[in-house]
């Protein structure tokens, strides 16, 4: 996730390949959303996500590795939404959103797990949407206070909305999943926010139960 993103690397896709990449990314919220609407137990969550995600790292490694199922088929599919530094050897958003949430679902409630993955997919599209089309004031090379606000505004949005998890949990994981875009300490965000909201409210569920 990079709101209010106007760096070189940033810029190698336009905003119409910003938004069409973001509107994509929306669509993950098929995981947490199928996790909830048809009853999923962790294991059968699980089930499903493991395979896509392996397929998905599959074809990050034939596009790093420059295969023929990647030069010859799966570039023409999705090669201009490849940002400048997954080009130069990173794997793509989708393979950390997938991993993230197979490690999401394993580690946390369904209720939280849930929360968790819907913060990191709402609020990176928000995030790069609004940073990118109205990002002024940078304060990391990479990040504006318009994004991060978008961010926010995503995160607490979904935060009203969630089934089955108390209001003060979502808001609490809300704040600390925009706090964690903004500052990911070196981790791929899709990765290091849900799981470290997930976490927070984790603690805070359980610190609200025991008072």
């Amino acid at each position: 996730m990079t709101p209010g993103t106007s760096s070189n690397s940033d810029n190698q896709i336009s905003f119409f390949h910003e938004i069409v990449r973001k509107t994509t990314h929306m669509g993950a919220l098929v995981i947490p959303g199928g996790y909830y609407v048809f009853s999923l137990e962790k294991t059968g969550a699980l089930a499903i996500m493991i395979p896509i995600t392996l397929l998905m790292i599959f074809i990050d490694i034939s596009r790093l590795r420059r295969w023929r199922f990647w030069t010859s088929f799966a570039r023409k599919i999705g090669g201009a939404l490849i940002r400048h530094h997954e080009m130069q050897g990173d794997f793509t958003g989708a393979s950390y959103i997938l991993i993230s949430a197979c490690l999401t679902i394993a580690l946390f409630d369904k209720p939280i797990a849930i929360a968790a993955l819907a913060f990191i997919i709402v609020g990176d599209s928000f995030a790069a949407i609004i940073g990118r089309r109205y990002g002024r004031h940078r304060y990391r090379p990479n990040k504006t206070v318009e994004g991060t606000a978008g961010c926010l505004l995503g995160t607490l949005i979904v935060a009203m909305l969630l089934p089955d998890i108390l209001l003060t949990v979502a808001v609490g994981g809300a704040v600390v999943a925009t706090v964690i875009e903004a500052y990911p300490f070196g981790v791929d965000d899709n990765i290091a926010v849900p799981l470290v909201s997930g976490l927070f409210m984790t603690f805070l569920h359980k610190a609200i139960i025991f008072l």
